[in-house]
C-alpha cells in the first residue's frame, strides 16, 4: 500500500497536468517513503518465501525448528529490514528536491513533480547498493521457490502409490501449491527485473519521454498491486 500510494498518487496527479504540487520537503518524503517501502516489500516477500522453504525442507527445519517457531524471529527479521532500508535510502532523502526547469545540469533526473541531484560518484555507489540488494532478493526468491517446488515434487512421488488407489479426480495439494509458488515467483522476478531495467534506462537517457516514465511506474507497481 505504501509503495502504491507514495509513487502512484503523485504520478497520477502529474499525468493529469498537476506539476509542481510538491515542495522540496514533500519530494524528499515521497521519494524516501517509496524507496523504503519498495525495499521492505521486496525483502519481506523473500523472507516469507525463505521461512516457507525452511518449514518444508526437513534437513533445515530440524535444527532451525526452535528458532523459526517463535514469532519473535519473524518480527525481528521484519524490523531489521525496515532499519536496513531506512539507512540505505538516506541519500535519496538528502538529494531529492522540488521540480526544476534546468535542462543541462549533469545528473539531474527530472520527474514531472520532483527531481534528484546526485553527483556521479554518489549515483554510482547508490546504484551498486540497490543493484546488489535487488539482485540478492531476486536470487533468494528463485532459490527458495525452487527448493519448495523440488520438495513438493519429491513428496508427491512418495505418496503417488497411495493416491493411485483413490478415485478422487481432484488435483493434489502438492500440484496446487507448486502452481501457486511458480506463479508468485514468476510475477515477482518478472515485474522487479523489468522495473529495474526500465529505471536503469531512464537514468541513462537524456530527457526521457513521459511515456517511458509512466510505463516504468506502472511496471514497478505491478507486483505490489
Amino acid at each position: 500500500s505504501l509503495v502504491l500510494c507514495s509513487k502512484g498518487i503523485p504520478q497520477t496527479l502529474a499525468a493529469f497536468g498537476l506539476e509542481g504540487f510538491l515542495d522540496g520537503a514533500g519530494c524528499k518524503l515521497v521519494f524516501y517513503l517509496h524507496r523504503v517501502a519498495r525495499g521492505v516489500s521486496l525483502s519481506t516477500t523473500c523472507l516469507l518465501s525463505g521461512f516457507q522453504a525452511i518449514k518444508l525442507c526437513p534437513r533445515i527445519s530440524r535444527w532451525m525448528e526452535l528458532q523459526i517457531r517463535s514469532p519473535k524471529c519473524i518480527v525481528f527479521c521484519c524490523f531489521l529490514c525496515w532499519v536496513l532500508h531506512f539507512i540505505v535510502n538516506i541519500p535519496i532523502a538528502m538529494y531529492a528536491t522540488g521540480p526544476t526547469n534546468s535542462k543541462n545540469m549533469s545528473m539531474v533526473f527530472v520527474y514531472r513533480y520532483c527531481s534528484s541531484h546526485l553527483s556521479g560518484i554518489l549515483f554510482s555507489v547508490t546504484a551498486v547498493i540497490y543493484l546488489f540488494t535487488d539482485g540478492m532478493c531476486l536470487a533468494l526468491m528463485v532459490w527458495t521457490s525452487g527448493s519448495m517446488v523440488l520438495v513438493l515434487h519429491r513428496h508427491k512421488q512418495r505418496v503417488q502409490h497411495i493416491r493411485s488407489c483413490s478415485l478422487s479426480p481432484r488435483t493434489s495439494h502438492e500440484t496446487r501449491a507448486t502452481h501457486t509458488i511458480l506463479i508468485l515467483v514468476s510475477m515477482f522476478v518478472s515485474f522487479h527485473a523489468l522495473a529495474s531495467i526500465l529505471s536503469y534506462r531512464i537514468t541513462h537517457i537524456h530527457n526521457p519521454s513521459h511515456w517511458l516514465r509512466s510505463i516504468s511506474v506502472l511496471v514497478a507497481s505491478g507486483f505490489p498491486t
